[in-house]
């Protein structure tokens, strides 16, 4: 049966003014939940097929030997090897941020040939640009079982996917379904395509538009439903709609692409970057990484999408399936603790907004990766990542607290702690202490760095680092009392109040 999804549509409302009297974490008022699932992550299709993908920029410029997208320059790309997920670190790291969704897809998952046999082909077939054996999907499902996360993933587009009319055929697609079963998996939610408002990357020609799409999906839908009726639909998977925005030749607007599929996602999907990145002449840098305008981007985009679902899927939940701080690869501090900033203000605002999923890109490749992919060595949004998981649970309240520069306050029910409220407290600021009054006792666990574009993050003062045979450092919080707290620049902190007594929670 239909796994069942409810919907928290909360993007209208509006914080309660400032408090003018200590924060009370007893009275907060729930705002939704998200699922219990919210924090997720991408591992790409071409981390486990192998490939070209997004040069990490201390490696040196060299031409891949493997296959790059048209039109991009391929210096910015060095080849890959196909992915071990069966690394011990790998699986300790990601199996701790568990429960989550592993979103299998990415531009190459477009164009990506599954090869049911023993002996695979040496070159795809034609119309496609990459194949996926059955031992590396293996590999994904043996993965996903062990760090307990359900997988999302796309579907092949290309024209190899496509018949002599030019309609979208399962193909491929068929058995490699067949065989996930087979194996005792399931693709616990799907999108049609990766980003498909930009139509070349999903291998098609630039003349592809709404109206074939509309077909495509269609047949696509039909054949999900029948094929794969546990499997969560979710659509349109867009990327940089603007309001009021017009498709072009080679770009589809999310509003074209549903009025031409009609109605039928379980989920209203959807992806989010503030900017490209140096790669591809993106123009953020590293002393806005913290600015009020850039971490609010993602909640721009939240709103121009939930107008979009509450026009064509009403009542639908929103999933932000893919973001990062910038496309193409990752600005060369998202590695660093700066960008710990934007991941968990993110968080904390699509939470309130009632966003049910949120998918980082990606786990361990490239710069944008919670994990060194070499070293698999956590990083600091790792560090973030692994305190979100620990101390918010899934009831999200307001903190009754308006947002500005250096105070960015967010509050949801302490994860398996009853009664528990737990303060996400974020200072942007460069150089202004926040001070905020507290109600009741608790313990403090604060994320900070010596400079701010650190590869090591500490907490409490004390730099995270595994122990031995990768062991995870415990999370050990300084006592808070009640009353007035201090909170220094560029600080990230989680006020964890065990005696809250919320009924909220």
């Amino acid at each position: 049966m239909k796994r069942a999804l409810t919907a928290v549509v909360l993007l209208g409302s509006v914080s309660l003014p400032a408090m003018a009297g200590p924060l009370d974490p007893g009275k907060l008022p729930r705002l939704g939940a998200v699922s219990e699932r919210f924090q997720s992550y991408n591992v790409e299709m071409i981390e486990v097929t192998g490939g070209a993908f997004w040069r990490p920029y201390e490696a040196a410029p060299v031409k891949p030997k493997m296959l790059t997208p048209a039109g991009r320059d391929p210096l910015n790309y060095a080849d890959r090897a196909p992915k071990d997920l069966s690394n011990p670190r790998l699986v300790k790291l990601a199996a701790a941020l568990a429960p989550a969704y592993v979103r299998v897809s990415g531009t190459w998952a477009n164009t990506t040939y599954f090869a049911d046999s023993d002996t695979p082909p040496s070159a795809p077939p034609q119309g496609y640009a990459g194949v996926l054996t059955r031992a590396q999907w293996k590999g994904v499902l043996d993965f996903a079982k062990a760090v307990d996360a359900k997988i999302i993933s796309s579907f092949p587009i290309s024209t190899g996917s496509h018949d002599a009319s030019g309609a979208w055929t399962p193909g491929a697609s068929k058995t490699w379904l067949a065989y996930t079963k087979a194996q005792g998996g399931e693709i616990a939610a799907a999108e049609f395509a990766n980003e498909p408002s930009l139509v070349e990357l999903m291998g098609l020609p630039k003349t592809y538009d709404a109206a074939q799409w509309g077909r495509d999906y269609k047949l696509w839908h039909a054949f999900v439903k029948e094929a794969s009726p546990n499997t969560l639909i979710l659509g349109p998977g867009s990327v940089g709609d603007k309001a009021g925005g017009k498709s072009s030749p080679g770009f589809m607007t999310a509003s074209d692409m549903l009025s031409a599929s009609g109605p039928g996602v379980d989920g209203f999907s959807y992806h989010y970057y503030g900017d490209v990145s140096q790669r591809c002449q993106g123009h953020q840098t590293l002393d806005k990484a913290l600015s009020e305008n850039w971490l609010a981007g993602t909640e721009g985009a939240a709103r121009t999408y939930a107008a979009l679902r509450d026009r064509f899927e009403p009542g639908k939940p929103l999933w932000l399936t893919e973001v990062g701080d910038a496309a193409c690869g990752g600005n060369p501090w998202a590695k660093t603790f700066a960008d710990s900033f934007r991941y968990l203000d993110q968080l904390g605002r699509l939470a309130k907004l009632g966003v049910q999923v949120v998918a980082h890109n990606t786990l361990a490749i490239s710069d944008y990766g919670l994990i060194d992919e070499k070293t698999y060595t956590p990083r600091p949004n790792y560090w973030a990542a692994l305190a979100w998981r620990r101390f918010m649970g899934t009831t999200v309240l307001d903190s009754g607290m308006a947002t500005s520069e250096g105070r960015h306050v967010y509050a949801q029910c302490t994860r398996g702690k009853p009664g528990a409220v737990t303060l996400l407290v974020i200072n942007n600021s460069h150089t202004a202490p926040l001070s905020l009054d507290l109600k009741g006792a608790g313990l403090r666990y604060t994320l900070s760095a010596d400079k701010i574009d650190s590869a090591q993050v500490k907490l409490n003062g004390k730099v995270l680092a595994l122990g031995k045979n990768d062991t995870l450092p415990e999370f050990v919080g300084a006592p808070v009392k009640s009353g007035a707290a201090t909170f220094a620049p560029e600080t990230i902190s989680f006020i964890v109040l065990p005696n809250a007594n919320n009924p909220a929670c």
